[in-house]
């Protein structure tokens, strides 16, 4: 029977209700694809306290099994770099343990909180300059 399920083509239609279910239905679902390209289908593993939430679904490839949803308060505005290096070790196999389930992880006071790339937006960086510039701008007379 199960064979005969396979020939049909029905396993794919019993994912793909899944996968919508996963996603909140149709209409979270459209959400989702909207903003991520793909629907997948996973466990949740964790949640970071910038609320991005880590799945895997180890019936996918490896390097494509583990992923990030970005939080929706940054809407369309995701980047790589608002991923902690905790879950960011995690979803490129540095481990295999989660860093809620990691005992051997260190955390101490005076480390940083995690702060995304903030290149492109007011809050950059950008350094004082201590030399004369070559090009001076013109002045007109008085």
């Amino acid at each position: 029977m199960a064979n005969l399920i396979k020939l049909v083509g029905l396993d794919k239609l019993v994912t793909l209700f899944r996968t919508v279910r996963d996603h909140g239905g149709i209409i979270g679902s459209f959400k989702t694809y909207f903003r991520v390209d793909e629907l997948k289908s996973g466990t949740l593993i964790g949640e970071d306290k910038y609320g991005n939430r880590y799945y895997e679904n180890n019936m996918h490839f490896i390097g494509r099994n583990r992923w990030v949803i970005y939080a929706d308060r940054v809407g369309l505005n995701y980047d790589g770099s608002q991923v902690p290096p905790e879950w960011f070790g995690w979803l490129h196999y540095k481990t295999d343990l989660p860093p809620h389930k990691d005992p051997s992880r260190p955390k101490y006071k005076w480390m940083m909180d995690h702060q995304q790339n903030m290149s492109g937006t007011n809050q950059a960086y950008v350094p004082y300059s201590t030399t004369r510039p070559k090009i001076e701008p013109w002045q007109p007379p008085q």
